[in-house]
């Protein structure tokens, strides 16, 4: 019984791989046409340069999508600043589907005299502590609001972000700043909190300069932390 049993099994199993059930598949690639990311000042125009789709070396269609990461956009405005992410998609004749993306910074760029707005780069300081994984970290971005508030779109420097690579869920905000006087560094902050984490923090110590292109802020988390972030200014 064991023998007929087994050769059931064997001639079962060879008639599977053999039932023409098996098929090749090419997966869609995407490249990039132009930078992966790409800084404009608001008002400017943008031209999205798009991507290469192919399924082998076949040319396949590709779809495009957009988000607004701090303001919530779905199509890339160049009067709003914001940190737009373009989503590129393209799916093979079987169904497979691959994607790459563009970040566009469409930057509100002032002059740290009259304006703190910009995109900076981050190094932060946690309680006194500074490696190379948090120095130069990118972007963090300042805007004006319509009602004359700026938001900073981090109010920890980008360090669990960017530093330790958690993304976009781990960032510090809303932080809304009330310029009351910019030359004399005079401003009102409001409390915020950081992301998934969750806890309040206070920001104070918020400085621009306009010589060094840098803005300073020291902010204390609930959860035992101190964070000293200097942003320096982006040339846009």
């Amino acid at each position: 019984m064991t023998v007929v049993v087994s050769a059931l099994l064997l001639t079962s199993c060879d008639a599977d791989s053999t039932g023409g059930v098996s098929r090749v598949t090419v997966y869609p690639t995407l490249e990039l046409n132009g930078s992966d990311v790409i800084n404009i000042k608001k008002g400017e125009p943008f031209t999205d340069p798009g991507v290469v789709a192919l399924e082998g070396t076949t040319p396949i269609t590709a779809t495009s999508t957009v988000v607004g990461a701090y303001r919530g956009g779905k199509t890339l405005d160049t009067n709003v600043a914001d940190t737009y992410r373009i989503t590129y998609s393209a799916s093979n004749k079987d169904g497979f589907s691959g994607t790459i993306v563009r970040t566009v910074n469409v930057v509100d760029d002032g002059d740290l005299v009259n304006s703190i707005s910009g995109l900076y780069t981050a190094t932060t300081t946690r309680n006194g502590s500074l490696t190379a994984q948090y120095t130069n970290m990118k972007y963090v971005q300042i805007w004006q609001n319509a009602n004359g508030t700026y938001e900073i779109s981090d109010g920890i420097g980008l360090y669990y972000a960017v530093g330790r690579n958690y993304g976009d869920g781990y960032l510090a905000r809303p932080v809304i700043v009330t310029a009351n006087s910019i030359p004399n560094n005079n401003y009102t902050i409001s409390t915020f909190t950081v992301g998934t984490f969750g806890g309040g923090c206070v920001m104070s110590g918020l400085t621009a300069d306009p010589a060094a292109q840098t803005v300073k802020f020291s902010t204390v988390w609930s959860s035992g932390y101190t964070f000293d972030v200097v942003l320096k200014k982006v040339q846009i």
